[in-house]
């Protein structure tokens, strides 16, 4: 019943049906009700009129005693009513005659308004609602907490603005809330102190009050999590049972290359190497996350996996997202790999008969490991025997991407990787299908990088300093947050500070400038040299914030550091701290910031520690903003619940999933239930559509 079109609800025709799809994807009955208020207003408490004053919002009841309608400059009805200590009229601009046979002489009306006064006290069009004396029904848009939706100009030109979704949205738990079925028993719902369904979805737009409308979110913020790990838990359980293969990969290689590496890995490392080994020892595909810190190491982990695929005759291939890092990884896999592992690189500007050659190697299993761009995923690219994906910077990718990459083999080990920390109540629900390494540790000799937060007009000051460090040697990031000059923000641009930095500031060094809009050969001989060390500063915009590894550059300032998330300048501050020489991250702001701005600033001066900033960062932003929901291949925020606050709650509802699974005798019924959206095992009882959304 849920699911039947909007159409069947009363004063409901295509044309409203229409716009509503367009506007608010609301097709069904559940869509309607799943569309939940943006906030609510309080109008529960009443005035008498004799005690309102002018500007105040009020709430007030009385009876009608006169109806007019006024032809003056714009034709008008006004409504007066009395409630035994005053009177109010009730102004209305335009639909004078529907106006005039809704209010009837004599009926007990509520207004709910601003009070204003022309002779009388008035209020402009009022919220209003009728109310016999007899009647038990609470009214819906006076007289209560009330729910205010989201709306558009096209939905309100329909009459679907707050007011006419409660009259749809009332209409609607009146004859189909009793179709929503309860799945949590009542020894559950006293377990994780939640309500019914039933009384949640009533209660979510028509409380009464504040706290019941927080119960009720609670409740369906808890179906939503518990879905979503039910399929990452069915997802899981149901690929494993798909595959069986038997592997067994000699230590030989692996302690080889450990024993050839320069430097001790850390316990962070060694770690991750042997999970990864499990993994690939499994008679299921491997799918696990690496979460590292900036500068953690995760390149000597994705070399570890390489060797072990190359040992059982795989072939790897390594994507990321730009040509740069896909450049330098390439590089720093042909130093350390072993000469009997044949390596090559794809991207996009090769000429197309060296891009042939590759596609005939790879295919006959010449190439053993392939690091490239998206130009991996090209229909093109035919893999000999390929066992291993490895992702780079996964958030850089969209969920088909990734698959479209693994589709390339049987039986694909995944390894996904990424250098921007992710709060635990993001990793718990977004990778609940994927098993998570963490490298918190940096390698042995890695200093920690001093953070220091400075106001614009002290940047002659800064300009002194970088002098004297480029003098010794050094090189220089410069980071700003446009590529050029805009009239709509204040802001310095990466082409304007460049000129002023090359013409005026450092007119006998060499500064360079990078930044998206570069054509990726161009892109490329910059960072070549300035990795050769012919440039002394390279002034970009966030480019380089990914993945970047230059070691004789130790300084980064970035200015307009308030217009930067914590994760972003924690990612851009990672370009530094990688060579033998001390480090320097500076800040720069302009004197007038808000306090959030200088918070965010001030974190990232007192915390190095990436996986700490990103809790900061969450608790600022919000998740939606922190995790980039496109980039990441998540169409849909969540619609209830709240990832810096219901850390308690996603555990519960993790724990009950898991609970939950584990009783499943058919995982394969279960799991495609769950993909087709209409799974009679939870029948009506979810949002299959909408949890699926967070997932595609």
């Amino acid at each position: 019943m849920l699911d039947r079109n909007i159409l069947e609800l009363k004063g409901i025709g295509p044309k409203k049906a229409k716009i509503l799809k367009d506007e608010s994807s609301i097709e069904t009955i559940e869509d309607l009700l799943y569309y939940t208020p943006r906030r609510y207003v309080d109008r529960s408490t009443f005035k008498m009129i004799k005690d309102c004053f002018l500007n105040e919002i009020v709430t007030v009841a009385g009876t009608i005693e006169n109806i007019k309608v006024i032809s003056a400059k714009k034709k008008f009805i006004e409504v007066e009513i009395h409630d035994g200590t005053d009177t109010l009229s009730g102004i209305f601009f335009g639909s004078t005659g529907i106006l005039k046979r809704i209010f009837k002489i004599g009926d007990f009306v509520i207004f709910s308004g601003k009070i204003q006064f022309y002779k009388s006290k008035q209020i402009i069009h009022p919220e209003f609602d009728f109310l016999d004396s007899n009647s038990k029904k609470q009214p819906v848009n006076t007289g209560r907490i009330i729910p205010l939706y989201r709306s558009t100009e096209k939905l309100k030109q329909k009459g679907f603005d707050s007011r006419g979704f409660r009259r749809i949205i009332r209409s609607a738990i009146d004859n189909f809330l009793d179709y929503f079925i309860e799945f949590l028993d009542g020894e559950t719902l006293q377990r994780y102190n939640l309500p019914g369904i039933k009384e949640s979805i009533s209660a979510i737009h028509f409380p009464d009050s504040f706290e019941q409308a927080e119960h009720a979110k609670k409740r369906l913020a808890f179906n939503e999590i518990f879905f979503l790990q039910y399929y990452l838990y069915i997802s899981k359980k149901y690929f494993r049972n798909m595959y069986t293969r038997k592997r067994d990969i000699g230590r030989d290689r692996l302690d080889t290359f450990i024993l050839s590496v320069p430097f001790n890995l850390t316990d962070d490392q060694q770690k991750a190497i042997e999970d990864i080994r499990d993994d690939m020892l499994a008679d299921f595909p491997m799918s696990r996350l690496i979460q590292g810190d900036v500068g953690s190491g995760k390149t000597i982990v994705a070399m570890a996996a390489s060797i072990m695929a190359s040992s059982m005759g795989l072939q790897t291939a390594i994507m990321a997202p730009t040509e740069i890092l896909a450049s330098q990884h390439f590089e720093n896999f042909k130093k350390m790999m072993p000469d009997n592992i044949s390596l090559s690189l794809l991207t996009g500007s090769l000429n197309k008969s060296f891009k042939n050659t590759i596609y005939r190697d790879l295919k006959l299993g010449n190439i053993h490991i392939l690091i490239g761009t998206h130009a991996l995923i090209e229909d093109s690219v035919e893999f000999n025997n390929l066992g291993l994906v490895i992702i780079d910077e996964q958030q850089r990718f969209g969920v088909g991407q990734r698959a479209k990459l693994r589709s390339k083999g049987a039986n694909i080990d995944l390894l996904v990787m990424t250098a921007t920390p992710i709060p635990r109540s993001l990793s718990l629900t977004l990778y609940g299908d994927l098993d998570i390494s963490y490298l918190r540790e940096k390698p042995a000799g890695r200093d920690e990088i001093k953070t220091i937060a400075l106001p614009a007009a002290r940047l002659k000051s800064i300009y002194n300093s970088l002098e004297k460090y480029i003098s010794q040697g050094r090189q220089v990031y410069y980071i700003l947050p446009l590529i050029e000059e805009s009239e709509n923000i204040d802001l310095k641009s990466a082409t304007e500070v460049y000129k002023n930095l090359k013409d005026n500031i450092f007119p006998h060094r060499i500064v360079e400038l990078i930044h998206g809009r570069l054509k990726q050969d161009v892109k490329k001989s910059v960072m070549e040299k300035f990795k050769s060390g012919s440039i002394d500063i390279l002034v970009s915009t966030t480019v380089i914030e990914v993945g970047i590894d230059i070691h004789n550059a130790n300084i980064i300032v970035i200015e307009h550091a308030e217009r930067f998330g914590l994760a972003q300048l924690h990612q851009l501050r990672g370009r530094i701290g990688r060579g033998k020489h001390e480090s320097f991250c500076v800040l720069v702001y302009p004197e007038n910031i808000s306090g959030d701005s200088m918070l965010r600033i001030q974190t990232l001066v007192n915390i190095n520690d990436g996986f700490r900033i990103s809790e900061e960062d969450l608790k600022l932003r919000g998740a939606g903003e922190l995790i980039g929901t496109r980039q990441h291949g998540y169409e849909s925020s969540f619609e209830f619940l709240d990832l810096v606050n219901d850390s308690e709650l996603i555990i519960n509802a993790r724990a009950f999933a898991a609970e939950i699974a584990e009783r499943v005798n058919d995982i394969s019924l279960a799991f495609h239930e769950m993909e087709s959206g209409n799974g009679a095992t939870f029948h009506n009882r979810i949002r299959t559509k909408k949890i699926l959304s967070l997932l595609s």
